[in-house]
């Protein structure tokens, strides 16, 4: 995948480097040249490419046209906004990714700016809480479809309503598939005849407007 970050500071430099790390092909724009960046994160020099990034002509000079996905992650939010217009309506990049630094402008950073993914801090931090405290012992591992879908972990409580219960007889929300339980380390395969025990690690893809309701199931009951 190629892509190009605009904005070389802390949150710049270490995208690349997980972007380096897996093997993808990237820039980096940055207004100002530095050491810091380069030095604490290890990146090779030739990556970093030093001007405006709201520029069409350093954007070229980037090989925008060749980019996969576009990352605006400056300080500045009137920056990023420009550079994801620049990046879908001018150069028409097929994935652009925003950092919103103020959580009062996030209502700016949406499709008619060409973002694709604003990333507020502020609000994934507050979700995040919100959702580990409604959801107890539940764990994400990970979001799909833009978060639409989770794939959720979580023990088996002893009075939880599915313990002790046969897969096909507990009332699973609908867009919910169990992926796999491990009991004791070994791997169990979900099929509808196996009983659920409590201490039972359940792994589950679910969507999003159903984890509660799952978390509910296999949780203490009452909780």
């Amino acid at each position: 995948m190629n892509v190009i970050i605009v904005g070389g500071g802390h949150v710049g430099a270490h995208l690349a480097s997980l972007l380096l790390s897996q093997g993808h092909q990237l820039k980096v724009i940055e207004l100002h040249p530095h050491d810091n960046a380069t030095g604490s994160h290890h990146l090779p020099a030739e990556i970093w490419l030093y001007g405006n990034g709201a520029d069409p002509d350093i954007l070229e000079t980037a090989g925008i046209y060749k980019a996969d996905v576009v990352a605006a992650v400056t300080g500045a939010d009137e920056t990023n906004l420009v550079i994801t217009s620049l990046a879908r309506f001018e150069f028409g990049v097929p994935r652009v990714v925003a950092r919103v630094n103020h959580p009062d402008n996030a209502w700016l950073f949406t499709a008619q700016m060409g973002v694709d993914v604003a990333l507020n801090q502020a609000d994934l931090m507050a979700h995040l809480i919100a959702e580990q405290m409604s959801l107890g012992d539940m764990m994400t591992l990970l979001k799909l479809r833009k978060g639409e879908y989770a794939l959720v972990e979580e023990k088996v409580h002893p009075t939880s309503l599915a313990a002790n219960q046969a897969i096909c007889d507990v009332d699973w929300p609908a867009e919910c598939v169990l992926s796999a339980i491990i009991r004791r380390g070994q791997l169990i395969i979900p099929r509808g005849n196996v009983v659920i025990k409590p201490a039972d690690e359940v792994l589950a893809v679910v969507h999003s407007a159903q984890v509660a309701r799952l978390a509910a199931l296999l949780g203490k009951s009452g909780d």
